[in-house]
């Protein structure tokens, strides 16, 4: 086997991508621009470095991260061993450990020769480079970004993310607080922070009239409706965040034997269990709004945050009018796309985006067809949303079953329980997935 591509990167898709070329026979020029140049959101210039949530989101049976998952189990993808080895205690999620998690990944790309590491901005793009994948994340440089409009076309677009705020384990009120998870799922490795009726109210007023950050004015704050900061969610209504992340159904208080009025949900950050970060909690106040307001959770009054909630600017293609089902440009076949940058929402969906565009890459590398992931597959149906959707209003997405091929109409009416026909959606995707990874494995 032979060939050569270049990786752009050094994230989750771009590692990734990386190491499965690799794997596949390819030598791999791999590019990551820190620590010569960072980014607003990055503290380290790590391979894999967790920016947000530390969450690889639910590994309950039968749902669709889950399927996603599994799937890149099967075809044994490299950063999802990584987070498997690295694991924290998170209920019925997969959350990891951020330092493990990176040095991991640091260390098995250090161990493959195959791969090259460049210290170095990429502020070009060109075909006549060789087979390109390009995996910069959310947090492109204002150059490469341009270069990418350059040869879309069509621009590119941007929405904002946030960043959750983590607290010091031992600075958490043990008295206020008790260890459950939602409908007792997994282990009860979840901090719940219980909130009565008062307590709310007055956490609710405190939190609509703090003060943000102050917008400049080259900045428009078009949130991501997925990640939407806390104090945009509260000023949908009182109730908002009962419903959402602060949410207390499920979370009986053992205590007490009751139901809270509301709940904020602490999760683990790391192996040590000495730092835990608020679920859900990303937000856009200043810091001294934060120190204030944060405090008036129950069980966070004396807290000691080692780091607050901020925002940071996530950046995207219009996927579904420059990219291929195989995710090239259309117009630039040799130039892939994988990661958040490609339209994808989700720690677990650019690993496995990243994952794909090295499975192609490889191969048009080494100058052999590759069949698309069939649209049956979690994968498949991901990448179809980004490549096929309507482009007018396209938003990044998350794996949802939404995304995923329905029953058949006579089956649907046949078998009325949700919870199997997802099992029946999910049997058939890896029974897909099976069949399509097999064929490129076996090469």
């Amino acid at each position: 086997m032979s060939g050569r591509i270049r990786v752009i990167g050094g994230g989750l898709a771009g590692p990734e991508a990386a190491l499965v070329a690799a794997r596949m026979g390819v030598e791999v020029d791999l590019y990551e621009m820190r620590p010569v140049r960072s980014t607003p959101a990055h503290e380290t210039a790590d391979f894999g470095e967790l920016v947000c949530s530390n969450s690889l989101k639910s590994e309950s049976e039968n749902t669709a991260p889950w399927l996603l998952k599994q799937e890149m189990r099967r075809a044994a993808s490299p950063l999802l061993e990584c987070a498997d080895a690295s694991a924290v205690p998170a209920g019925h999620a997969l959350a990891v450990d951020r330092v493990e998690f990176s040095r991991r990944i640091g260390e098995r790309i250090e161990q493959e020769p195959r791969i090259t590491v460049h210290r170095e901005e990429v502020t070009h793009l060109d075909e006549a480079d060789g087979i390109t994948v390009i995996a910069s994340g959310p947090l492109t440089s204002s150059a490469l970004s341009a270069e990418i409009g350059r040869l879309t076309g069509s621009g590119h677009l941007a929405f904002y993310d946030s960043i959750s705020p983590i607290v010091e384990a031992d600075s958490i009120d043990k008295e206020r607080v008790y260890f459950a998870a939602r409908w007792d799922k997994g282990t009860a490795d979840y901090i719940n922070c219980p909130f009565t009726k008062e307590e709310y109210d007055r956490f609710y007023d405190a939190l609509v009239t703090a003060e943000t950050v102050q917008e400049k004015e080259w900045e428009k704050l078009d949130y991501f409706e997925g990640c939407l900061p806390i104090e945009e969610l509260a000023r949908r209504g009182r109730d908002t965040l009962r419903f959402g992340c602060m949410k207390p159904v499920g979370l009986r208080d053992p205590r007490t034997g009751k139901t809270p009025h509301a709940v904020v949900q602490l999760r683990c950050e790391n192996l040590r269990a000495d730092s835990y970060n608020l679920v859900g909690f990303q937000n856009h106040l200043k810091y001294g709004e934060q120190a204030r307001i944060l405090r008036m959770i129950p069980g966070l009054e004396q807290a000691k945050f080692l780091r607050y909630g901020q925002i940071h600017r996530n950046t995207y293609i219009n996927a579904p009018q420059v990219l291929a089902e195989r995710l090239y440009l259309r117009e630039y076949p040799g130039i892939f796309f994988a990661g958040q940058i490609s339209g994808v929402e989700g720690y677990t969906e650019s690993i496995a985006t990243g994952m794909l565009a090295g499975v192609y890459a490889a191969r048009a590398a080494q100058g052999q067809d590759v069949m698309p992931v069939p649209r049956e597959t979690g994968l498949g149906s991901l990448v179809n949303y980004i490549t096929k959707t309507e482009a007018k209003h396209f938003q990044p997405a998350n794996i949802t079953f939404d995304l995923l091929v329905p029953l058949d109409e006579e089956t649907r009416k046949r078998i009325r329980d949700k919870k199997e026909r997802h099992r029946m959606q999910c049997e058939r995707a890896l029974e897909a997935f099976d069949g399509w990874w097999a064929g490129q494995s076996g090469r």
